[in-house]
């Protein structure tokens, strides 16, 4: 006969076998969301989608939420006041952790103290470009003929760019300090206006992202001069670097995972873990090939350090260029 201890005890092991599996499941369902401060469609928001589906084996549900506008800073400041639990992250980009801090006057979120790195996610170069007939039209084959073409014309050139304090036209404006030419700014409502600028010969170069620029090389339309990366793509190896007729010019385009500060750092660990397996498989990395991006995972501090380092330069840049929002 059970007396009565060992019936409670019997019952405590029961309910908590019982209650183990329930507590798994319920773990397992805990969904999972990466706010992209962007739109939906963009490269952003793809390879968020992608990587999404990539971890789903290792973190179970993961969906994607767009949160676009300012630039970026309504998604990342609903990241940044989010539970600092490991289920809400963020898409970190150049421009939120960037170029905002130094853009606008008040930023909603402060990106050194308020977020916790995960992970870089990958690194696309940039590419100065010019209408292929303006090229034509001027005899500009490579970078050195643009700036000599500048010098002995000085105004005459214009540049496009996604808008005021946009990466395009950060990069213009360190072109131009660096080769001490003058070319005229045009900001446009957005990347892919900037480009039918270009297209339609309304500007005369502008410095765009690979992958946006990419089809319109290969068919001729624009006239790639050169990546603005310190090596040249393995995309594209036959485009020289900037940094060949300008010595340290080097800028490209990056984004990658970020949680809310005060995320446990065992937390950090395994979503680092997860995602990282997801940017070193075959499968993520043909994916990413498709958009010209390049994957590259690191360390939460190897990130956290390269952000810092970001910081600095654009905020060298954005004094430069003399843009601000309000």
């Amino acid at each position: 006969m059970l007396n009565r201890r060992t019936l409670i005890t019997r019952s405590t092991l029961a309910a908590a076998a019982l209650s183990a599996p329930l507590l798994g499941r319920a773990q397992a369902s805990s969904t999972t969301r990466i706010v992209v401060p962007f739109a939906a469609g963009g490269p952003i928001d793809v390879t968020a989608r992608i990587l999404a589906e990539a971890v789903k084996g290792t973190l179970g549900t993961v969906i994607v939420e767009n949160r676009p506008g300012a630039g970026g800073n309504i998604g990342m400041t609903a990241v940044a006041k989010a539970p600092a639990d490991g289920l809400t992250l963020g898409i970190a980009t150049t421009a939120s952790h960037g170029i905002n801090p130094w853009l606008f006057k008040q930023l909603p979120y402060d990106p050194a103290k308020d977020f916790a790195a995960i992970t870089q996610m990958l690194s696309v170069p940039n590419v100065l470009v010019m209408n292929a007939d303006t090229a034509a039209r001027l005899k500009i084959n490579t970078v050195a003929d643009l700036i000599a073409y500048g010098k002995a014309n000085p105004g005459k050139l214009n540049y496009g760019s996604g808008g005021n304090g946009s990466a395009g036209h950060l990069a213009g404006e360190l072109l131009k300090n660096q080769a001490g030419i003058y070319a005229v700014h045009i900001p446009y409502n957005g990347g892919n206006p900037a480009q039918l600028g270009l297209l339609s010969g309304q500007v005369d170069f502008n410095i765009d992202n690979l992958a946006t620029a990419a089809t319109n090389i290969r068919s001729g339309k624009l006239k790639a001069l050169a990546v603005t990366t310190a090596q040249r793509s393995s995309v594209m190896p036959d485009v020289p670097t900037l940094a060949s007729t300008l010595p340290g010019f080097e800028i490209d385009t990056w984004w990658g995972l970020i949680a809310p500060a005060g995320t446990p750092a065992d937390t950090v660990r395994k979503l680092n873990a997860a995602f990282n397996a997801a940017l070193n498989s075959p499968e993520v990395k043909t994916r990413f090939a498709q958009l010209l991006a390049e994957p590259a995972p690191s360390t939460p501090e190897q990130f956290d350090d390269f952000m810092k380092r970001e910081r600095s330069k654009y905020q060298r840049m954005v004094k430069l260029s003399g843009a601000q929002v309000d």
